[in-house]
This record gives structure tokens, sequence and C-alpha cells, in this order.
């Protein structure tokens, strides 16, 4: 919430950069800063563990300054063949019923989740509807004259990180705390299927959520920077871990992208979340998105089938089966 941790960023940012940009082509300064801002100082289940709208929201200023900032310095060092983006952790936002209601809290969700994040970048603005619906809890003050201008610095790329598509319903209770503040809470269907962390399994929004980006944001590369699913893994009694629905998810995921570029996306890479598993967040090690697996009391790497499905995909350059996805 303190100004002074953007400053302070994009000094880390310059020190880290001016000692690898010899050896590191591409650098992204923030990584979900809207999970950063809104579980941490919002919902409070990340650190440091805040349930205040107007914390989350300053929040969201400074690391977006921050990021900025750090585009600033890192740039003055003339590496002219680098490259530097951000990463957004992006939705596409659908209403759960045909009522106008509804259609009003998910215009709200969309707008804390991606236009809080993407006009600022893209835009050099705040969305006007979200500074109106959150009048009462802060006047956007910690906003100064230039920010909004360093924020909006043209990136060489944008980071997509892309889990689910947002169902949402109008709720005012506060029983859903991720989208309490916009008067919101995310449905999802009985029969829908979800990974392991209770997410729905909805490939067509990576693909809906790529080409809004092009339609409305900008025509600046894309990378996937994270994709992917937790899932129930266990290790068989031969000793390997078929994974299945992984290679499902991943498989269905990645002819998304290619559905995106087909309609004139300009997607440069994909990344797996994630080669090993991983801590994440505050689920510690309870959930395995890996392609490989570990084995956390003896650290053996196990790779799973998804990763040997994943290899055959990278040798081909393409995917196994065209004619299925014709």
């Amino acid at each position: 919430t303190s100004r002074e941790t953007s400053e302070r960023f994009a000094g880390y940012a310059e020190l880290v950069y001016e000692a690898l940009s010899y050896a590191v082509p591409f650098w992204v300064t923030l990584n979900e800063p809207w999970v950063s801002a809104w579980l941490g100082y919002s919902v409070g289940v990340h650190a440091p563990g805040y349930a205040d709208t107007t914390k989350a929201l300053a929040a969201t200023h400074h690391l977006l300054l921050g990021h900025g900032l750090a585009l600033d310095a890192m740039r003055a060092l003339g590496r002219e063949d680098n490259r530097l983006g951000v990463t957004l952790n992006l939705s596409p936002v659908r209403p759960s019923r045909d009522r106008e209601s509804d259609r009003e809290a998910a215009r709200r969700v969309d707008g804390q989740a991606n236009r809080l994040y993407l006009d600022p970048i893209f835009r050099g603005s705040y969305p006007e509807d979200m500074i109106e619906h959150y009048r009462g809890e802060s006047d956007f003050s910690f906003v100064r004259d230039g920010d909004l201008e360093k924020i909006s610095a043209p990136v060489d790329f944008l980071g997509v990180n892309y889990y689910m598509r947002h169902m949402v319903r109008e709720d005012d209770t506060g029983l859903d705390d991720v989208f309490s503040s916009v008067q919101a809470r995310v449905v999802i269907p009985h029969n829908a299927e979800r990974t392991a962390m209770g997410w729905p399994v909805e490939p067509d929004g990576l693909t809906e959520i790529l080409v809004r980006l092009h339609e409305e944001y900008t025509r600046t590369p894309i990378y996937i920077t994270e994709n992917g699913c937790a899932a129930h893994d266990y290790v068989d009694p031969e000793g390997e871990v078929k994974d299945e629905e992984r290679v499902a998810f991943l498989d269905a995921h990645l002819w998304a992208a290619r559905k995106a570029i087909e309609r004139g996306v300009d997607l440069r890479g994909y990344f797996v979340w994630s080669l090993l598993e991983n801590f994440e967040w505050t689920e510690g090690y309870s959930k395995r998105f890996g392609i490989v697996y570990v084995d956390y009391a003896t650290q053996r790497r196990i790779p799973k089938m998804s990763s040997r499905w994943y290899s055959e995909v990278i040798r081909r350059n393409g995917f196994l089966g065209d004619e299925d996805h014709a």
C-alpha cells in the first residue's frame, strides 16, 4: 500500500537486470498482480492477509506503478535486444443467467479482474465504471500526475496466465470473498469438469480472452506464460504416473491457442505450468501441477504421462492427430 514499494521495486529490478540482462533475453516485471493485490489485501488468504478493499486498490496501483518504473529503469540500461513485458492472470467473464443483474455483475467482475489492469497498461487510464463503483472505498488519490504515463509505457510482449473462465451472478451477501467487493459470486455448474483445485475446465475461454486482447487492447506479441492443471496424481504399482486428465487438458488448451492464432492473435509462445510440482501459494505442496512428479520424501523425480506426451508434441513441433481437430 506504500508508494515507496514501487520505487524500491524499480531499484531492485535495475540491479537484477544490470547483472543478468546479458544472459536473459526476456523479462517479466510482475506476475499476476491481481493475485497479490486482491487475494493479499482484499480477501486476505495470501500475505499480508488484509481484508480491506481500500488497501487492495492502493496495492493494485502501486504494483502497476512498480511495473512502469521498473520498465523505465531497465530500458535506461540500453539492452535493446532484450524484451520486457508483464504477465497478467486473465479470465473471460460471463453471466450465469439471462438477467440484467447478472450481466451487470459480470461487467463488474470483468472490471476488477481484467480491466483494472489492462486499461492502465494499454489505455493509460483506469476504467471509469470501476472508479465510480469503488468511490465509497477510495478516491484514487494514490494516482499522481505522470503515474499512468509510466504504467502505460509500451511493453514488448504481454504474458497471459489462463486457467478458467468466470461464470458469475449478482450476490451482495459477501459470502464469495473473491468478488464480494463487486457484489458478485462465481457459479460453477454441477456437471462441470473440474481440476483438483476445483476450477472448471474451459479451454475455449483461452481462445476468447486472447481474441479479446487482440481486438480490444493490443497487437503486442502475446505469450501464454502459464497454463496447466492440478490433478490427483499418484504413483501406480508399476511406478508410473498416468495423468490422462492433464494430457487432455493440455491438448485442449493448445488447440484453443491455435484457434486464437487462426483468428489473428500474435501468439508467440506457450509455457506449461509447471515442469515440477510447485509450492502453490497458500495451498503449499498439497496440489500437484507438474508434468514431472516429485516424491517429496526422497526428492525422486518421475516423468508423468503428460511429460512424455508434451515431449512428443515439442519434438514434432505440432499436434498428434491433427485430423481429429480439423
